[in-house]
């Protein structure tokens, strides 16, 4: 069979579809764990959603929408104890991560489901995927991806900043009940892409990996979605085209391919970074007396090649080792 006629196949097309729309959703919410500093989230909701998934085969119900609705409550949670709790953050992910996986294999054990049709969820299962499947996975990552794009000016500033948001009149503790929610939802999107115990990593690594090459939170946030999407096509593409020869799981080749991603933009990021601090103003009190010269080897303009930095009403030039810049007929070194 040759790879037009392979991709032509109704599976594998479903397949695509539900890669595509994962790809969006997941590093979306994921933008704003990270801005967050709760970018292990998503294991937690993860594994809190693996008895969702058992209570639907154990009633016989639609494991994604009970996976939804565990892993929903299971975030609230998660964000309420953070918040009101004495216990921390991390205490309570910990918390919520063993019992959830704990309560899934047990409910699975008295459903008498095999261990098999519980790794369809743990680990993905997304050429298997139904056309049901696929329109739910749709609709819940339109919604996913709308209220990220759409609120992204609200989220960011309870993300970045909780306490200048609460006086600028932002419901900080709505919105922040609302990231868990849609980290929720993303989570169980993504269950039959790439599993459970890997989605966390679909939701952060292209994050980590868009932070690289841009310096503004909605460049990151499109970079993001970009990368989450080449990454859960590409990586399905790739087992897909291996599994002629050898049996590769697609949700592996996906993560495996984000963070080949970051690998090869984290030297990049790395040169970005070194460039703008040579652009940075030096650190510390600028000095109020300059060494003042009444002669100078270079004439500096916009085209000199040589690196300026903004300094109040002036620009300075760095050249030789020093900091100067021209001051009518003398230049100020500093």
């Amino acid at each position: 069979m040759s790879t037009l006629e392979l991709f032509s196949l109704p599976f594998l097309q479903r397949a695509l579809l539900a890669a595509l729309f994962t790809g969006m959703a997941a590093p979306a919410v994921g933008t704003y764990l990270v801005q967050r500093r709760l970018a292990l989230m998503g294991d937690g909701i993860g594994h809190v959603a693996v008895t969702g998934v058992a209570l639907g085969l154990l009633t016989g119900t639609s494991p994604t929408w009970t996976a939804v609705v565990v892993a929903v409550l299971g975030a609230v949670l998660i964000e309420v104890i953070r918040e009101r709790g004495h216990t921390n953050g991390d205490v309570a992910l910990a918390l919520l991560f063993y019992g959830g996986l704990a309560g899934g294999v047990f409910l699975t054990g008295l459903g008498g489901e095999s261990a098999a049709r519980l790794q369809q969820y743990l680990f993905g299962s997304i050429l298997t995927i139904s056309a049901t499947d696929v329109w739910v996975t749709i609709g819940l990552a339109v919604v996913v991806v709308g209220l990220c794009v759409g609120l992204s000016p609200q989220l960011f500033a309870v993300a970045q900043d909780p306490e200048f948001a609460q006086v600028a009149g932002l419901r900080v503790r709505v919105y922040n009940i609302m990231v868990a929610v849609l980290a929720a939802v993303s989570v169980t999107v993504a269950m039959r892409t790439v599993g459970l115990l890997l989605v966390s990593a679909l939701m952060v690594v292209p994050v980590a990996t868009a932070q690289q090459l841009t310096r503004s939170f909605r460049s990151t946030l499109g970079a993001a979605m970009l990368v989450g999407v080449l990454a859960s096509v590409g990586g399905l593409v790739i087992a897909t085209l291996a599994s002629y020869r050898v049996t590769v799981a697609p949700g592996s080749s996906i993560v495996l391919l984000a963070l080949a991603g970051f690998v090869i933009t984290w030297p990049v990021g790395a040169w970005l970074r070194h460039r703008a601090r040579l652009r940075a103003p030096f650190p510390g009190p600028v000095p109020e007396e300059h060494l003042v010269t009444d002669e100078h080897p270079h004439e500096h303009g916009p085209d000199c090649g040589h690196v300026a930095v903004p300094h109040g009403d002036h620009v300075d030039y760095v050249h030789g080792g020093h900091r100067h810049a021209p001051h009518g007929a003398h230049y100020d070194e500093h």
